[in-house]
């Protein structure tokens, strides 16, 4: 299942129970479940090893994992959720909606 930005049909504060159904459909055998978000509120609501990020480098896709990065990793750990640690730049090569120059 592919799901593209659910945030923008829902209010913030049901974001979190979005991802437990969707948490429940992967895990009881309805397949995986890809979803694209800008959303630092459903980024509060997953864990390292659910997110991942595409950067671009000599026009090739990357893919990295949250749950591989030792620093999201650490600051995960100290309690500071994920879309927090996005707002903050720590998803190297990917900065949230908002940029400053």
């Amino acid at each position: 299942m592919c799901v593209e930005e659910p945030e923008n049909q829902l209010y913030p504060n049901l974001l979190t129970e979005l991802l437990e159904e969707f948490r429940i459909y992967g895990n009881t055998g309805g397949g995986q479940v890809f979803i694209t978000s800008h959303s630092p509120d459903l980024l509060n609501a997953a864990e390292p090893a659910e997110v991942f990020w595409l950067t671009k480098k000599d026009g090739y896709t990357q893919v990295h994992a949250a749950g591989d990065d030792a620093m999201i990793q650490a600051q995960y750990a100290e309690g500071n959720p994920l879309g927090y640690l996005w707002k903050t730049r720590m998803f190297t090569g990917s900065a949230p909606i908002y940029t400053y120059n």
